[in-house]
């Protein structure tokens, strides 16, 4: 697949490989829907975590970092979908960037005032680019909540021809949505396309989750 950023030939990859195209066959990455019309995905904040530099190793499987002899800690979690505009038209070529918090709620090379130990053996950000499809796909951990904020996972879209998107990605049914002030900014009726579940993924990677997260490109005033 075309905008898989520097994969190489170590067990970790050959399974990310391998796990891209069970997640294509199991469903992870939705049919696109008949509609004419889209309702876009809701901007949010980027918030004071973008990398200040970004990691030698940024690629789209954030949970083997190059050099590190332990995988992240968490529970790993496929996130797939496509990036769309308002038409159901595939964008392909977008740069899509994410970011998140470690397991232990730290994020890395920003100034993270929190205490917690760092997970050196979690990338903390990843980058791909979409193919002919709009397809994307990372393997990442599912996001965990921090003092002050519910799980999300921080994504930026950008690309020639259309206007950038930063938003952020929700679990559902995570307890803290309910008082997140940066979720809850949305407008109740799109606040739903940025919240997804995390269900099971066996048929991908054992005791691993999946989540399908379709971006829509579009004017969201």
């Amino acid at each position: 697949m075309s905008g898989v950023i520097a994969m190489t030939v170590q067990h970790g990859r050959r399974r990310l490989l391998t796990g891209m195209a069970a997640a294509t066959a199991a469903g992870v990455l939705r049919p696109l829907s008949a509609a004419a019309t889209l309702l876009p995905t809701p901007a949010q904040t980027e918030g004071p975590f973008y990398p200040l530099r970004l990691p030698l190793d940024s690629d789209n499987d954030l949970v083997r970092v190059a050099g590190q002899p332990s995988s992240a800690a968490g529970t790993i979690a496929h996130v797939a979908g496509r990036v769309l505009d308002l038409n159901g038209r595939a964008i392909p070529g977008a740069r899509v960037e994410i970011w998140q918090c470690d397991a232990n709620g730290r994020y890395h090379y920003v100034r993270d005032t929190n205490p917690a130990a760092e997970d050196a053996g979690f990338q903390g950000y990843g980058q791909t680019i979409t193919a002919a499809d709009g397809g994307y796909r990372f393997r990442t951990i599912r996001p965990v909540p921090y003092p002050g904020r519910t799980a999300h996972i921080h994504f930026k879209i950008s690309g020639n021809g259309f206007d950038s998107l930063t938003t952020q990605l929700y679990v559902a049914g995570e307890p803290r949505n309910a008082t997140d002030g940066i979720l809850n900014g949305i407008d109740v009726s799109a606040r739903e396309r940025v919240i997804v579940p995390f269900p099971p993924a066996p048929e991908i990677e054992d005791k691993a989750l999946k989540a399908a997260f379709d971006i829509v490109l579009g004017d969201a005033s």
